[in-house]
């Protein structure tokens, strides 16, 4: 299985005197508290960055979230919630879409027929479902075990060639384009475009705060390890304070400190400088000058994301609507793709 790779900025156009066509591009996440900055500077903000340059679909995957154990409650507020962060950090829907995934039930429909053509033997090399079944692998929810089926589906229906993935998503995209193959191949017809994945070298992987040798998370159960979006100018202090870094004094971007390494890069991303313009900017300077400067920067960029977030979710009808027009505007997509299907496959 392979992922073939594409540069993030292209966007293919006729050399005829018409419009460029286009490409489409699908990403999902999932609506889980505490969205931090590690998931705003390595996925969000490029959506938003580009949601004009591509066909752009983003979906909050509710039905992803039940694969686990979660509070009703809980789950309709972080979805609510989820699209608030998203629209309050600059997607607007006159240029993309924005959809809750349990709202179209093609999803689940496209899942349950895509699932009879998985190879089981796939879905045991899924690294995932083990890491996450964890020492209840023989009580957990089948859900789990299939969920990589669910994403292959959330992608296919709509088309997508290009799917924006980190490295822990590699092997969901292997198989999604593996399904789209087979499925192609069985029935000798091109019934779904096979995705391309887009691989970010640049604020991909933001550190944990606490430990810079692993990946900034959410489940981090060390609240001091992240930088949450709704965090309080106190908060992002004391967090920052905190925040790992060494005995030197040199503020340089040094891959073997990884502390002032991590540190430094979210300052780069967030005042958009070179590597060596952030440098000069503490040259003969402390950690202390450094760590109050990027609280700075940080709050202050924070600052207008929880102003409009509290904005959006004042209105609860509002919100909803947002959401609807783009279901509504994207359905069709995913009932041409299911109809196709179902007519190869020979149901109805």
């Amino acid at each position: 299985m392979s992922v073939e790779l594409n540069p993030v900025n292209e966007v293919k156009t006729d050399t005829a005197a018409q419009p460029p066509i286009r490409k489409r591009v699908f990403s999902g996440i999932q609506p889980t508290g505490n969205i931090h900055l590690g998931n705003y500077l390595g996925a969000i903000r490029n959506w938003v960055a580009e949601q004009t340059h591509y066909d752009n679909i983003f979906c909050i995957v509710d039905l992803h979230a039940i694969t686990l154990p979660i509070d009703p409650k809980e789950l309709r507020t972080n979805t609510r919630q989820m699209a608030a962060i998203l629209l309050a950090s600059g997607l607007d829907t006159r240029h993309c879409n924005l959809f809750i995934q349990s709202h179209i039930h093609e999803h689940a429909e496209m899942s349950w027929i895509l699932n009879c053509f998985t190879p089981m033997g796939w879905l045991n090399r899924m690294t995932q479902f083990k890491t996450k079944a964890g020492e209840n692998l023989d009580s957990v929810g089948t859900g789990l075990y299939c969920y990589p089926v669910l994403m292959a589906c959330d992608i296919l229906l709509y088309q997508t060639h290009y799917v924006p993935v980190g490295d822990d998503q590699r092997q969901h995209l292997e198989l999604t384009r593996d399904l789209a193959q087979r499925f192609n191949s069985m029935y000798k017809k091109r019934v779904f475009t096979i995705p391309e994945g887009q691989i970010r070298e640049v604020g991909a992987r933001v550190m944990s705060l606490d430990d810079p040798t692993k990946k900034m998370s959410k489940s981090d159960p060390n609240p001091f390890s992240r930088i949450n979006l709704l965090d309080s100018p106190k908060e992002i202090k004391q967090k920052i304070a905190r925040a790992t870094t060494d005995s030197e004094k040199l503020i340089t971007f040094d891959p073997e400190r990884p502390g002032i390494y991590n540190l430094l890069g979210i300052y780069q991303l967030l005042t958009g400088q070179s590597q060596q313009e952030s440098e000069d900017a503490f040259a003969g300077k402390g950690y202390g000058d450094f760590k109050a400067a990027l609280t700075e920067v940080v709050v202050e960029t924070l600052r207008p994301i929880q102003q409009r977030y509290n904005e959006l979710l004042s209105d609860r009808a509002m919100l909803d609507n947002i959401l609807k027009e783009s279901a509504d505007t994207v359905r069709p997509i995913a009932a041409k793709t299911l109809q196709t299907v179902k007519d190869v496959i020979g149901l109805g």
